[in-house]
């Protein structure tokens, strides 16, 4: 690893790592996997890596905890992205993973859910049958705003079923698939990572949910809800907004019709809920959700700045990015 002044590494430099012994004859692949410290998800990834695979995780800083040898195998190689410059911090690290990787397909992963032992080779299955491919998130709450809002997030799951978004948790495509200078130079000036690969690379999804748990407090889950309308404004997800619309509308006459919107708010989402085989106690909350749906969409779209991380972010428009604080 080339060292700066002190021996302190320097952004997009690596520090020392090497690839796990197991063996098979699928193509390799560079595992790109933004994170600050080391948790159970990148030790599930990571046991998953093959001889010729290699496995990136990217955090910003020599001072991040994953930098710590002890603190992670020596399967993984450490990259340090350095800090962001008019983009988000995880947009920046996966533009310098993307620069750093050897090999030609490639993962994005996220470090906050469960990777099944079997999880990158489902992906790369995925890829030989079907090519470019997303799997399909599942955001559960941990948190009172977070469960509120578990039925609306239920559009990010059908609209990454059909291949309308890719979720940066787990995509899988190739460089020949993407104008790969185009998309790191977007990357480099915007915020979200997904939302700007969705527009580089038609993605099919997969027929698997990945269960992702969000919020904690009602804090963190007003700055996550605030960045996913801003990302859908800024990216003209038309087909979410569309659903926000409706979703609004359709607030607005719950209102004015209590039982008979009761009603149709619940089966509504029962029946997307059990599309997908979803069993959540959420779905009950269908009602009070649609009801609120025009002030949380509202708010989301109306707040100057947002939250993502240790950082405070104002996103004027797709590629003017201010980091605040």
């Amino acid at each position: 690893m080339p060292p700066g002044p002190g021996g302190v590494p320097v952004p997009g430099s690596l520090v020392d790592g090497c690839v796990a012994s197991e063996t098979d004859d699928r193509s390799p692949v560079s595992i790109l996997l933004p994170t600050h410290e080391w948790t159970d998800a990148c030790q599930e990834v990571c046991e998953q890596v093959g001889p010729d695979d290699e496995l990136l995780v990217i955090c910003d800083s020599p001072s991040d905890p994953v930098t710590n040898t002890e603190s992670r195998p020596a399967a993984a190689t450490v990259v340090i992205a350095g800090e962001p410059e008019g983009c988000s911090g995880k947009a920046n690290a996966i533009a310098v993973g993307m620069k750093l990787a050897e090999h030609d397909r490639i993962v994005w992963t996220d470090d906050d859910f469960h990777h099944p032992p079997d999880w990158l080779e489902q992906m790369q299955a995925d890829y030989e049958r079907q090519g470019p491919t997303t799997e399909v998130p599942l955001f559960v709450g941990r948190d009172p705003l977070a469960y509120l809002l578990e039925p609306s997030y239920v559009t990010s799951t059908a609209l990454a079923a059909a291949g309308l978004m890719a979720w940066g948790g787990a995509v899988i495509f190739d460089r020949d698939d993407v104008d790969e200078e185009s998309l790191l130079g977007d990357l480099q000036r915007t915020i979200n990572d997904d939302a700007t690969l969705g527009e580089h690379v038609d993605f099919t999804g997969s027929d698997r949910l990945r269960t992702v748990e969000i919020g904690g407090t009602v804090r963190e889950s007003l700055e996550r809800h605030t960045r996913f309308m801003q990302a859908s404004l800024r990216h003209g997800r038309w087909g979410w907004v569309g659903l926000a619309l409706l979703t609004s509308i359709l607030g607005v006459v719950c209102l004015l019709y209590p039982l008979p919107g009761f009603v149709t708010a619940t089966l509504g989402y029962a029946g997307i809920y059990a599309a997908f085989g979803i069993r959540r106690w959420t779905v009950l909350l269908a009602y009070p959700a649609t009801v609120l749906s025009p002030v949380l969409i509202g708010y989301g779209l109306a707040r100057r700045t947002f939250v993502w991380g240790e950082r405070r972010y104002r996103w004027r428009s797709m590629f003017d990015v201010e980091i605040v604080e």
